[in-house]
């Protein structure tokens, strides 16, 4: 019996690498979908968003088998709950790596040089999806609380977009809509950097039993 259960615990990690590793590639594939504008890749992205929404069902699934059926204890029930609630974040990461694709479809051309800060934010996010994720199957508390930290990154990376949009409307070298549009893949990347933050807070809940925000 102990057996089974620990095989269905190491399924659990193996589905959650497989569901992290679907997340990073949406957010990278929708970053290099900006900068190309690459509009084949950002159809895909959006195709594939429904294989991140079964990964998430087939999760939670095998997170309440654990708990019915096996009734884990201390660390192991923690690890579990963990685990149901992070899907859910990583869920809507990729569903913001699609609402950035589905915003590149519309814009239909690539990145304006000027605002590459935006292909930055992109890139850090994803780390933190990553580390996040590897922080989770690893055990790793301090990449956790490491992750919590540089969401201070994408944080400022918003900010310095904001900047360039702001003189690019005062310079008037941009149209509204473009400008609009890249605002709100802005807010999708720092929203996917707040996911990975609540990961990486249940990530610590399920090594200590407390999280950040609750201290």
């Amino acid at each position: 019996m102990r057996d089974f259960y620990e095989e269905q615990l190491n399924e659990l990690h193996t589905q959650m690498i497989a569901m992290g590793g679907l997340c990073e590639k949406a957010i990278s594939n929708a970053t290099k979908a900006l900068t190309d504008g690459d509009l084949q890749l950002a159809e895909e992205i959006m195709k594939n968003d429904a294989i991140i929404n079964r990964q998430e069902r087939d999760i939670e699934s095998l997170c309440m088998k654990l708990i019915l059926h096996q009734q884990p204890v201390a660390g192991d029930l923690r690890r579990v709950s963990a685990a149901l609630k992070m899907v859910t974040d990583m869920e809507r990461i990729g569903d913001q790596a699609a609402d950035i694709a589905d915003i590149v479809i519309d814009m239909n051309e690539k990145l304006p040089d000027k605002f590459l800060h935006v292909c930055k934010m992109g890139v850090a996010a994803m780390k933190m999806v990553t580390d996040s994720v590897t922080a989770y199957v690893e055990e790793d508390l301090e990449l956790a609380r490491q992750v919590i930290r540089d969401d201070d990154i994408v944080d400022g990376l918003f900010l310095k977009v904001r900047g360039e949009i702001l003189d690019a409307i005062r310079d008037g070298g941009s149209k509204g809509e473009e400008v609009l549009d890249l605002f709100m893949i802005t807010k999708y990347y720092e929203r996917i950097g707040d996911h990975a933050t609540n990961i990486a807070e249940w990530v610590e809940y399920s090594i200590t039993g407390e999280r950040s925000n609750e201290n």
